[in-house]
């Protein structure tokens, strides 16, 4: 999972990055981009929220499927100085 916020705490902008990341990301899908809607997102990145922050949350299988394009998003989170999560995570209390 890629986290909508940077190391030292400040939320990424722009607010629309995950949506944008993942629009990217849609036509990596199994069984290739044959035949799918231009508007769906690929089930191994998908944008979501998790503990009010927005975040992608990237399934392992696109690395196993499509080294490359995991790489991008990787690299991506890497460059934007973005926190990342692995594995299930239960979102922090936001009390």
């Amino acid at each position: 999972m890629i986290l909508g916020q940077t190391q030292d705490g400040r939320d990424f902008r722009p607010s629309d990055w995950a949506e944008r990341l993942a629009g990217v990301m849609s036509s990596f899908r199994p069984g290739g981009s044959v035949g799918i809607s231009p508007i769906s997102y690929s089930p191994w990145c998908l944008p979501n929220v998790w503990g009010g922050t927005k975040c992608v949350v990237v399934h392992e299988d696109l690395r196993d499927s499509e080294p490359m394009a995991w790489d991008f998003v990787m690299n991506f989170a890497r460059d934007n100085g973005l926190k990342t999560l692995q594995g299930p995570h239960d979102p922090p209390d936001k009390r």
